[in-house]
């Protein structure tokens, strides 16, 4: 037959996710550790992988490195779930928490994977923008007002901290405030919080309706082996097991992180190093003519300037891939740079210069 029934209308008006990942001499778009994982490392990785059996599933859960995060975070394992990538576990949150009739609290501008996860599962989404004369800070007293009280539809926020692609973390007072307001679940995306310094693990016992989402793409060195977790409530994780796809992460992909996990002290300067560089760029930029630096809390900074996109074009035309937001809702106007090595920064800023 040379026709197809139409697919799902709730996939009308939807655009795919594209990070617009392009070649290019320095990869300064989509947030990755600049530094790879070291030889000695990969050795260890090298012997790991040699261990496992191709020929069986992976254990479903993943529960060695279950144990190993668990023991780190001082829980144990039923307070952890690991997933391929963040990714998995961000549209596993709108399958368990939202759906027909359940409303998803948006804090745009911020990842736009969030509220596409919300729209694919049918869930309403309910946006509150950042203020953007404010550093893109979240509207603290709006977003207390939407989920207080019995009249309050909201199931569940993902908060991003530090928050993509604007950068600032949330306050920590604030997401206490959050938290004691509401029994909505509150999803605390702390992808870059290696970065950034900041984390709500001292809050997750007294907190039955924290989740806090993190990765080993950023900080691990590990975008290209796709790993995550979440750490939360014992009831909460068996609610996240009856929506995970079985076996979502690979036995190799297990492998790969354990040994990166046990040996995590390892990135911790190339960590600091990541910080100084931040605060190099940041400053850089904000004395060019023209330009604006938004203070940043991960491992990027977002900055604006005249004629984003041919200036987008002009980088890219030298070899250096940033991302452009010139044309995003509440972000027109603006790129974002990943920070790389001092090297690779230098270029950019080297290029940037040209550009103004």
């Amino acid at each position: 037959m040379d026709r197809v029934r139409r697919p799902s209308a709730k996939l009308e008006g939807l655009t795919p996710y594209d990070p617009k990942y392009l070649p290019a001499d320095a990869m300064l778009s989509a947030n990755e550790n600049p530094r790879d994982v070291s030889e000695e490392l990969r050795q260890k990785i090298e012997a790991a992988v040699r261990e496992v059996a191709f020929n069986r599933y992976p254990d479903p859960l993943a529960n060695d490195l279950r144990d190993a995060i668990a023991e780190a975070n001082g829980l144990d394992r039923e307070h952890v779930l690991v997933g391929n990538g963040g990714d998995e576990l961000l549209f596993n949150t709108a399958l368990a928490w939202g759906g027909p009739g359940r409303t998803f609290l948006n804090l745009p501008p911020t990842f736009s994977v969030y509220a596409a996860n919300a729209r694919l599962t049918d869930t309403d989404v309910l946006d509150i923008p950042r203020l953007a004369d404010q550093d893109f800070a979240i509207d603290e007293e709006a977003v207390l007002r939407a989920v207080s009280g019995p009249d309050s539809q909201v199931d569940f926020t993902i908060i991003a901290s530090p928050n993509n692609p604007t950068g600032l973390r949330a306050r920590m007072e604030f997401l206490q405030e959050l938290l004691a307001a509401t029994d909505a679940l509150v999803m605390v995306d702390e992808a870059y919080f290696e970065f950034s310094r900041q984390t709500m693990r001292p809050h997750l016992e007294a907190n039955k309706n924290l989740v806090i989402l993190r990765t080993f793409s950023k900080a691990f060195s590990l975008a290209g082996v796709r790993v995550g977790y979440i750490l939360g409530h014992p009831d909460v994780i068996r609610e996240y097991l009856k929506v995970r796809q079985p076996y979502s992460v690979d036995a190799v992909s297990q492998a790969i992180a354990r040994v990166i996990y046990q040996n995590r002290a390892e990135f911790e300067p190339g960590i600091n190093a990541i910080i100084a560089e931040r605060e190099r760029l940041t400053g850089a930029l904000g004395a060019l003519p023209g330009v604006h630096a938004y203070p940043s809390h991960a491992n990027w900074v977002l900055f604006s300037v005249p004629e984003a996109a041919r200036v987008w074009q002009g980088l890219y035309d030298a070899g250096i891939l940033v991302r452009d937001f010139s044309t995003a809702p509440g972000l027109e106007g603006t790129l974002r740079v990943t920070v790389g090595t001092p090297e690779e920064n230098d270029a950019f800023l080297n290029a940037l210069r040209k550009e103004i």
